[in-house]
């Protein structure tokens, strides 16, 4: 029997994360793969890393991170908000790759059975720092800390007029279809960019940051939708938390010069399903 197991943050830009996304392979012919985001900027980049995936892994399962959802001018595809997501998903059918808009897949293997449950949520500025009550007394905070993230000048959220709109229009989407969609019973794996609970933020050197890490809309999701376990990338800080009872895996890979200085292999993938989904 296979595994189910994730990565995320992959920034295949760099020849250090591509080469490890060269060797990527799986244990086993059954073997999934869970990519939670962050590829790359450049649809080309993601194309590529995903095709070689999909043609290594029995299956792959995708949600977007905020870079996938930049448009660098380097980009011939000049696609933006919205549209660029859509044109990512209709790319991810075309290599058999599973998105936030197809049916859940349940995974049968070791660990299983179990609802994997792709994600895109964006964030809403909601993990502000303590003292500020608004999105613009909190943004003050972060500019005078000297953090506001790239997002702000690479995502244009159309056709929404921000990315809180945008935010609240996919928990909106997606609370209808996990209401409708979630088979009686079955455990589920959550996997999302960002972290569903603010509690993996705290430890960020610039805690200002996490304006850009969520939304705390989401805070109760992995107790209301019986999650086994929820996988997430996008702080650069892979670690095994509990929360509610709960295990919040990161599996990011990050920039070489967040990884090089590790003792670990980089590039591991790491097991959700049996592994830390299974101690619950």
């Amino acid at each position: 029997m296979g595994r189910l197991v994730a990565i995320s943050d992959l920034h295949v830009r760099y020849p250090e994360n591509r080469a490890i996304v060269e060797e990527l392979t799986p244990e086993s012919d059954d073997d999934w793969l869970l990519v939670a985001g962050d590829i790359g900027e450049v649809m080309a980049d993601i194309e590529w890393t995903l095709t070689v995936l999909a043609e290594r892994f029995a299956r792959v399962i995708w949600t977007p991170g905020n870079h996938e959802l930049w448009t660098p001018k380097e980009d011939p595809v000049q696609l933006t908000g919205e549209a660029r997501y859509q044109h990512l998903v209709a790319l991810c059918r075309r290599l058999g790759v599973l998105t936030p808009e197809d049916p859940y897949p349940v995974w049968e293997g070791e660990g299983g059975p179990a609802v994997i449950v792709p994600l895109f949520l964006h964030y809403d500025y909601s993990f502000r720092p303590a003292g500020t009550r608004t999105k613009q007394q909190a943004m003050a905070v972060a500019e005078a800390a000297g953090v506001i993230c790239t997002d702000e000048y690479m995502i244009t959220p159309d056709p929404y007029p921000n990315s809180e709109s945008w935010c609240a229009a996919r928990l909106a989407h997606t609370e209808q279809r996990l209401a409708n969609e979630l088979p009686e019973g079955l455990p589920t794996v959550l996997v999302n960019h960002y972290p569903l609970v603010r509690e993996p933020t705290r430890v960020l050197r610039y805690p200002e940051f996490a304006l850009w890490c969520g939304t705390d809309r989401t805070e109760e999701w992995p107790v209301r939708y019986r999650a086994a376990c929820v996988v997430y990338g996008h702080l650069h800080i892979p670690r095994l938390i509990r929360h509610a009872g709960v295990p919040h895996q990161e599996v990011s890979l990050g920039y070489p010069r967040e990884w090089k200085p590790r003792a670990a292999e980089p590039g591991r993938l790491v097991p959700i399903l049996p592994g830390v989904g299974a101690a619950r």
